[in-house]
């Protein structure tokens, strides 16, 4: 009867779970349009976050292969990536010298990725993830819907905020990637 009962109860958290609302909400805070996008990319932010949280150094510094990137470079990369579309968005610019040597291997990972973002634990990269998105939505807050409409170069501000979106969602299907193949 217990076993009936526990069954039942799976199924029909199951089920529950199946007809789950999944919605994208503007905050408040934000006009319409920045406030879905501001959801949306807390909601890839948060997914990210689950897949890594818990790695140790070794899993954080891991690399699949000799042309890989470890987990915590991704992240870092996630963050230097936002960090350029803030200066490039807000402020109609590109990386100062300052900026480009705080963010620069980060950007480009590669061979001096590997070699230079090591050594660090999981959460020293997440909180420079979160630094940076505490600072886009502050910035987020500032801007209305036709800001976000107003081209900024080649591209939308929108659609700029839309490729950091996408960006991070490649992203991590790479890192879920990863943490599949982590040595036991």
């Amino acid at each position: 009867m217990k076993r009936t009962l526990s069954i039942l109860a799976v199924l029909l958290l199951i089920c529950f779970q199946s007809q789950a609302q999944y919605e994208i909400k503007s905050s408040k805070k934000y006009s319409h349009d920045i406030g879905n996008m501001v959801s949306m990319l807390d909601d890839l932010k948060g997914r990210v976050e689950r897949i890594v949280k818990d790695l140790n150094q070794e899993q954080t510094d891991f690399l699949i292969d000799k042309n890989a990137n470890s987990i915590g470079a991704i992240i870092y990369h996630l963050a230097a990536t936002e960090a350029y579309y803030q200066v490039y968005t807000f402020e109609k610019r590109q990386f100062n010298k300052e900026e480009e040597s705080k963010w620069s291997v980060a950007l480009g990972l590669g061979d001096k990725g590997r070699e230079e973002l090591q050594g660090k634990p999981i959460q020293y990269y997440l909180d420079i993830y979160n630094e940076v998105r505490e600072k886009t939505k502050e910035l987020l807050k500032t801007k209305d819907d036709t800001w976000f409409s107003k081209k900024n170069g080649a591209m939308t501000n929108h659609w700029a905020w839309f490729h950091v979106m996408e960006h991070q969602a490649n992203h991590m299907g790479q890192l879920a990637f990863l943490t599949k193949r982590l040595p036991k």
